[in-house]
């Protein structure tokens, strides 16, 4: 009797569940900070990011569409030093392609906010969240917002002196976008009407978030790597310029600037944390196991665990294959989703802490 009354008092439930379209709206706004991601690699890996030498939110919607716009864009781009310097044998028409990709970047972020905002007064138009928590989703939208602000000031790094951007603001922009990910997988995970089953020790969601804070740092860090284009060079695995540790870490002075400037360095801390990652999430694993299984919110941990066999073996590749385009976005990309699913596995054990008090 028991059971049947639990299984129709979830059925009325669901039924009743308001907040499922606002759900499936965060849930599809996290697959479009995917897509931007991936796009934006690719706007990366070939070099397309500075073909808009401009911010023009608004206007910026349509792309050039008579031969003198082309011309007008093209003699902007000459202006810039990664012109004179790397594209001086460009014409128009070789100007066309790196401009679509940063123009597909930009358009999806305005896309994203479209997304986002119109829902939003639909949604609260039809009292389907409170002001409570109208506000957190509301600052998601200024995350967003912000995050647009950052791609230009990143791009703005390489319009005068540089030839890229800098790898500072690059890391910025992509651990900034790796937050609102995460954000939108958490907002949602944690509005979900089904109770968690089991009461979870703080110690298993501090275990979890600190995993998470490992792969966020590891984003960034990837993000100085892609910022030198430091996975061009020492190409070998698991041996890095003939040896485990080699010489020539510390050869900048001072000492911090080989973290983020040393492409020797930088190459060796993304490889470093990843054997981390990969320790961490195989004691997690193992401790779980001895402890009963993968029962429940549980069964994130095995998941977990094959995403970052996935990962190292794709960072692998990506590196022993001198960077191949493919293999570079789908590593990035699996980053981002491999956040996403810690990040439900942290809201999914704090909603069994809420709902078994």
């Amino acid at each position: 009797m028991i059971t049947v009354h639990n299984a129709a008092r979830s059925q009325t439930s669901y039924a009743m569940d308001r907040l499922r379209p606002v759900r499936i709206w965060l849930y599809a706004m996290a697959a479009l900070v995917l897509l931007m991601v991936v796009v934006g690699g690719i706007t990366r890996l070939t070099e397309s990011g500075l073909s808009i030498t401009s911010w023009k939110p608004i206007s910026g919607i349509i792309p050039p569409l008579t031969d003198a716009q082309w011309q007008a864009e093209f003699d902007a781009y000459k202006k810039i030093p990664q012109y004179a310097v790397n594209n001086s044998w460009m014409d128009v028409d070789d100007f066309k392609v790196i401009f679509f990709w940063e123009f597909l970047h930009r358009l999806i972020g305005r896309l994203l906010s479209l997304a986002f905002l119109v829902p939003f007064v639909i949604f609260l138009a039809q009292k389907r969240f409170t002001l409570q928590l109208a506000w957190p989703l509301f600052g998601l939208f200024l995350l967003g917002g912000f995050q647009s602000l950052l791609g230009w000031w990143m791009v703005s790094s390489g319009l005068s002196e540089l030839t890229s951007v800098s790898q500072y603001r690059l890391a910025v922009h992509l651990t900034a976008a790796s937050l609102l990910f995460i954000a939108l997988i958490y907002v949602p995970r944690s509005l979900e009407p089904s109770r968690a089953s089991g009461l979870e020790p703080a110690r298993n969601i501090g275990l979890a978030a600190v995993l998470l804070g490992l792969i966020i740092l590891q984003i960034g860090a990837g993000a100085f790597v892609a910022g030198l284009d430091a996975g061009m060079g020492y190409n070998t695995w698991p041996l890095m310029n003939g040896a485990l540790v080699p010489d020539g870490l510390g050869i900048m002075q001072p000492v911090w600037k080989n973290l983020f400037e040393n492409a020797m360095t930088v190459q060796f801390v993304h490889r470093t944390i990843a054997y981390v990652i990969v320790v961490y999430v195989g004691v997690m694993v193992f401790q779980r196991h001895a402890a009963g299984g993968f029962v429940g919110i549980h069964g994130w941990l095995p998941r977990l665990g094959l995403l970052v066999l996935l990962q190292v073996v794709m960072g692998i590749g990506t590196l022993l294959m001198h960077v191949p385009i493919s293999l570079a976005v789908g590593h990035q990309a699996l980053a981002f989703m491999l956040a996403g699913v810690t990040i439900a596995y942290v809201a999914d054990m704090r909603r069994a802490d809420r709902a078994n008090p």
